[in-house]
């Protein structure tokens, strides 16, 4: 295939006991990675095709925390057009077209359709969409257009048609975020490096203030195994505050929790195969309603959190929340006895100052780097995992504990198989 995608064979199932003879090598590694979701199995990505020696080790399974509880989307993100945010939003749409050239059989094109129910929204969001899919460019996956009444009416079948004046339909994309993190893991295994789950840090080493490694705790057998390095990548999400702790007790928080919920109901609520996006909830979000593996999708929600929890539970108010708003939409809409399953994920917000509410903090990537080699990465979102792990890569090589070279992980197509 004369693509020019560079294309690691599929590697060798590996049982974990080898996978764990190899962190017992004495031998120190380029660098180590904590945390096994998108942002950690990114960097380890982009790290091992650079030809660098990398363990990446994870709590739990990969991909299990939030990385696996997202809106399952691959978008620039609408809202933050609304908010002016024009880099972040062409940056993302240009990571979209990167993810549905090398992951086709994960990532895929999806059209949206707003119903309005004001001619003047109607036009506003026309010109608005164009925007968003002229920042595109040449990779747009759809043109934006105008819908009228019946089209909008058999496109998002269900939809409240009282009032109803037409709507405006564009085009993103949506993903299985879980095998997203499988393909991930595979390709890092593939370009060499040792992904090992079951393990959690259990202490940073410094030597004169510097950091030189970890230690990881294997929780299946007590095991310590020590992990030397000048470079230790912290992508542990919302604990990221909890390992930078271990380095310095007294490191001020760069984190804001965030819970974000979704719930699924059956797709007969809205049967067809196009999504609905709400311009604006009170809250000053989108939600969505997607058609997604046979259900419909509904999310999400922005909760202020004081402290991280490794499973959280939506909230009946949450629930409440989503299923309001839908039904200015769906006629006839859901309710709680409706709901087949609910589940929430949990961001970790780059901020300085904690607050009751996180709408409206950014959610652009932040990395951090202390102690000479440990580079914290916050913030983000799953469209740009590629990116937060190239400005990582390069917070190390800054800090003059990698020769991290130039990062080829554009044309790197990722083992689905």
């Amino acid at each position: 295939m004369n693509d020019g995608l560079i294309r690691p064979a599929a590697p060798p199932a590996l049982p974990r006991a080898a996978l764990l003879a190899r962190l017992r090598e004495p031998q120190p590694w380029d660098c180590v990675v904590v945390g096994g979701g998108a942002t950690g199995l990114g960097i380890a990505v982009d790290a091992a095709l650079r030809g660098l020696r990398v363990a990446v080790i994870e709590a739990h399974e990969f991909g299990s925390g939030t990385s696996s509880r997202s809106t399952k989307l691959v978008h620039g993100g609408v809202r933050y057009l609304a908010q002016g945010k024009i880099k972040l939003v062409r940056e993302a749409l240009a990571e979209r077209a990167v993810l549905l050239r090398t992951a086709p059989a994960i990532v895929h094109p999806l059209e949206f359709i707003v119903p309005c129910y004001r001619h003047v929204d109607r036009v506003v969001l026309r010109i608005g969409l164009g925007l968003y899919d002229a920042l595109a460019g040449a990779r747009s996956v759809g043109p934006t257009r105008w819908l009228g009444k019946a089209e909008t009416a058999a496109r998002l079948p269900g939809v409240r048609t009282r009032g109803l004046v037409g709507g405006v339909a564009y085009w993103d994309g949506q993903f299985d975020d879980l095998a997203m993190c499988r393909a991930l893991t595979r390709t890092a295994l593939a370009l060499g490096a040792t992904p090992v789950s079951g393990l959690r840090c259990a202490h940073v080493m410094l030597k004169t203030g510097q950091v030189a490694g970890i230690v990881a705790e294997d929780h299946a057998t007590g095991e310590m195994l020590r992990l030397r390095t000048r470079c230790v990548f912290n992508a542990t999400g919302v604990w990221a505050d909890a390992l930078r702790r271990m380095a310095d007790p007294q490191a001020r928080s760069i984190i804001q929790v965030s819970q974000g919920s979704h719930l699924l109901v059956a797709s007969r609520w809205m049967p067809g195969t196009a999504a609905l996006l709400v311009p604006r909830t009170p809250d000053g979000r989108v939600l969505f309603a997607v058609p997604y593996q046979g259900q419909l999708l509904v999310g999400t929600t922005d909760r202020a959190l004081e402290a991280p929890v490794w499973d959280p539970k939506p909230s009946d108010a949450e629930v409440e929340f989503m299923l309001d708003t839908l039904r200015g939409y769906l006629d006839p809409a859901p309710i709680a006895a409706d709901v087949v399953s609910r589940f929430a994920g949990l961001r970790p917000l780059y901020s300085l100052a904690h607050t009751n509410g996180t709408a409206s903090i950014s959610r652009e990537h932040a990395v951090v780097a202390e102690h000479g080699g440990l580079i914290t990465v916050v913030g983000g979102k799953w469209t740009t995992y590629r990116l937060m792990a190239i400005d990582a890569l390069g917070a190390a090589a800054r800090a003059g504990v990698l020769l991290s070279g130039q990062s080829r992980t554009e044309m790197l197509a990722l083992v689905t198989q």
